[in-house]
């Protein structure tokens, strides 16, 4: 497996990402990452490197990136010190669904120039990341045929642009895994998503991990949970199987 960091020019500045690739000869089929609210750290690069030894090329964008550089203590720490958004909160004003997707074109559009990426992209989202991945997929339709959102949050609220109006532009399949006594997605939102998917004719599976907490898929959280997290890598490897080869 090889490593490397690039930076993708955007309008708004360059992006540093984060490549994982297998071994042997490619093209490769391609996974995109949106990143949680924790930052870039070695836990999303684990993920992307997990990806790339069953065989997908991985992507991990920092999304933070209009913020310039920033350092950010580990989930844990931030969290143990019972004010998490003191840290996240001013690079959280800095993206939203709608810029990840400007984002993810510029990121596309770097895969098609590399030789060894496969024009077919799926993509997983995490906390923040799964309205990114749903809303890029919305913005992206022949490209993006895999869509994977584990704990994410804000997917189906009342406002204006929120990511489950944009369902009905989607060609991928989706897997929706919630999770349980959320209140970033409650159980209103759930059925709110679920009924904008059936309406829209969108193929996807969406389900609540019962006992799993936000947060449970990151081994760098307090709430990890390795049974449901291991339940979520098959959940996903399979969505991609399906969709990617």
């Amino acid at each position: 497996m090889a490593y490397e960091e690039v930076s993708i020019r955007t309008a708004d500045g360059d992006c540093p990402t984060h490549i994982l690739t297998p071994e042997g000869e490619g093209p490769w089929p391609v996974v995109i990452i949106y990143m949680d609210a924790g930052g870039i750290r070695p836990t999303l690069i684990d993920i992307g490197r997990r990806l790339a030894e069953n065989g997908y090329l991985a992507v991990v964008p920092d999304l933070f990136y209009r913020a310039g550089p920033y350092s950010l203590p580990t989930p844990k720490e931030m969290i143990a010190s019972g004010d998490f958004m003191k840290y996240i909160a001013p690079l959280l004003a800095t993206t939203n669904p709608e810029k990840a997707a400007k984002d993810t074109g510029y990121l596309l559009e770097y895969l098609a120039a590399r030789g060894d990426a496969k024009a077919h992209t799926g993509t997983v989202g995490f906390c923040m990341g799964g309205g990114m991945a749903v809303v890029s997929a919305a913005t992206y339709p022949d490209r993006i045929v895999a869509v994977a959102s584990f704990h994410g949050g804000r997917l189906a609220t009342d406002e204006p642009d929120s990511p489950h109006l944009s369902v009905p532009k989607i060609k991928a399949e989706l897997y929706i895994a919630g999770a349980d006594k959320d209140d970033h997605y409650p159980v209103e939102q759930h059925e709110r998503l679920k009924q904008a998917l059936d309406e829209a004719g969108v193929t996807y599976r969406a389900e609540i991990y019962e006992g799993a907490l936000h947060g449970w898929m990151k081994p760098d959280f307090p709430v990890y949970d390795e049974a449901a997290a291991e339940r979520g890598w098959k959940e996903m490897l399979d969505l991609f199987e399906r969709t990617l080869g």
